[in-house]
């Protein structure tokens, strides 16, 4: 079974769309929060989101193929770039039918619905846009990356809600461990912050209402919150067989060495409250990557600032840890840049990376009154420096999805 590792990676986020801003202002306890900025926002109940302001797909690519594109695809299609440009791969020099693509969006192309939409009721059909369908498409964003790259392998798009991109992180660990492709493009893509987004989230009373309090909004684990803030952004990975980045001389930034799948099958929105689903993913990612309980050093949880799913999921690392789960730090990245949805998974690999790298673990901002049924080691208010070698990162996703991965330094 051919071994998993990174040769690259790339983000847009609220925080920026650079890998390395992106991690110095997480590491130092910045919020990407801010009062939302879409067109007749005062229709909606919730004025806050994290949106990727500083993007510009223009560094990329043309306006004219950007157009041709809803942005989630051109989130993709940056953050891909910015990814293969630091694994140093030349696709012109491959096999490119051993190169595969898989990204995940958990909406898709919700602006360009609305916009859409709209348009046929106010103006006929005869003005909806021909490339309506390709820009509304989840699977346009893999689509658009593997015609950018020219590459012929796989390509297909997963979505499973929140869990979205950690799941097409496994799928391409999966097609590496069985020979079938050298390298995959793999992540999530999400741009849903839009007035159908924010509405039909706040119709569910799962979106915080601290409009007037943006930065301080998402705060995971804290007994006021009440509930996660919506942003957009991309998390991309190079994931390649140990033997094809060695053989090329690629600098590998980490190994993918475990995953855990499960399905809480009881509530299309609310998790199992037991947290029993959400262990059994663990679970099976320790085992997967043989890896013992002990040997965890940190974790990425999932923890979106919702009352019922903090809770959850502390339970369920309780149930899968034992007593050990009072030693693991713990941390929520989505304090400061909200929750992506299907973009989160594949942003929060990447910062579990740059944790093993830097021996730093990113700050739950914002945990200023504990909920005292929260009661593990959540890394409250500031980053810490600690030697970190194996690391867990957690995706629970609307459906009952759960999906674990480990991640580790080079071996």
């Amino acid at each position: 079974m051919q071994r998993v590792v990174v040769t690259g990676y790339g983000l847009v986020t609220p925080l920026g769309s650079h890998v390395e801003k992106v991690w110095r202002l997480i590491c130092a306890g910045e919020s990407g929060i801010r009062r939302i900025k879409i067109q007749d926002n005062e229709i909606i109940p919730v004025h806050i989101a994290g949106e990727c302001l500083d993007f510009s797909v223009t560094d990329y690519i043309s306006q004219r193929e950007a157009n041709r594109m809803e942005l989630f695809a051109q989130y993709a299609i940056a953050a891909s770039i910015d990814a293969v440009r630091l694994s140093g791969l030349d696709f012109s020099v491959m096999d490119t039918d051993r190169c595969a693509v898989i990204i995940g969006s958990g909406v898709g192309g919700l602006n360009e619905f609305e916009t859409q939409h709209s348009r046929l009721l106010t103006k006929g059909a005869s003005r909806v846009s021909p490339f309506a369908i390709p820009k509304i498409m989840p699977n346009s964003a893999a689509g658009n990356v593997s015609i950018h790259f020219g590459l012929t392998g796989a390509s297909y798009s997963v979505s499973s809600a929140c869990a979205t991109s950690s799941n097409a992180i496994i799928d391409a660990m999966r097609m590496i461990r069985l020979g079938e492709a050298d390298v995959v493009l793999t992540g999530g893509s999400e741009a849903a912050t839009t007035l159908l987004g924010v509405a039909g989230f706040s119709a569910m009373h799962a979106l915080s209402m601290r409009s007037d309090d943006p930065t301080r909004a998402s705060r995971p684990f804290d007994r006021d919150r009440d509930g996660f803030v919506l942003a957009d952004g991309c998390g991309m990975l190079v994931l390649e067989s140990y033997e094809h980045a060695v053989k090329r001389g690629a600098d590998m930034l980490g190994e993918i060495i475990g995953y855990g799948l499960s399905s809480d099958g009881t509530h299309i929105t609310q998790p199992d409250e037991n947290g029993v689903g959400a262990m059994k993913a663990i679970k099976r990612s320790l085992e997967d990557a043989s890896v013992n309980p002990s040997n965890i050093d940190y974790i990425n949880a999932h923890a979106t600032s919702t009352i019922l799913g903090d809770i959850t999921e502390t339970r369920a690392i309780k149930l899968a840890f034992g007593d050990w789960a009072y030693k693991i730090p713990v941390s929520s990245t989505k304090s400061q840049i909200g929750h992506l949805l299907g973009g989160s998974g594949a942003v929060e690999t990447i910062f579990c990376l740059l944790t093993i790298r830097d021996g730093v673990i990113p700050p739950t901002i914002n945990l200023e009154n504990p909920d005292p049924e929260c009661d593990l080691d959540y890394t409250p208010l500031n980053a810490r420096e600690c030697k970190v070698k194996t690391v867990l990162s957690n995706s629970f996703g609307f459906g009952g999805h759960n999906a674990s991965i480990v991640v580790a330094a080079l071996r």
